[in-house]
């Protein structure tokens, strides 16, 4: 029985640790995907799988051992735009449907930036 569930599960598996694909991005593009993708909350194993990336670089960049300075710079600048596109798309909406989802972005955002 639980051979015939998993024959029929089409899901995609988890991405492994490492990476599915050769990165042909310069070392300074790669620092901006993963800046871009941290700031959507997208985790590092996913990054890794997705665009290529070595996995221990994006954790060194996200726990701050590699472009300290830098680094947290560029996911302030992206979670920004982020914040500015959600706002943009919540317009779409009307009357009180639109207010508490853009108060709902306020207040993620906010606490982003807190952290």
């Amino acid at each position: 029985m639980k051979k015939q569930i998993q024959q029929d599960d089409s899901r995609t598996p988890s991405p492994p640790f490492g990476y599915s694909r050769v990165c042909h991005y310069s070392r300074e593009h790669q620092v901006h995907i993963v800046a871009e993708f941290h700031a959507h909350k997208i985790r590092p194993s996913r990054i890794a799988y997705r665009v290529g990336i070595d996995i221990a670089f994006i954790e060194a960049l996200i726990a701050g051992e590699l472009e300290a300075d830098r680094f947290p710079a560029l996911v302030k600048y992206y979670r920004k735009q982020r914040y500015q596109q959600r706002m943009k798309d919540a317009g779409t909406r009307k009357g009180i449907a639109q207010f508490e989802l853009q108060q709902r972005i306020d207040s993620e955002f906010k606490y982003e930036v807190d952290i």
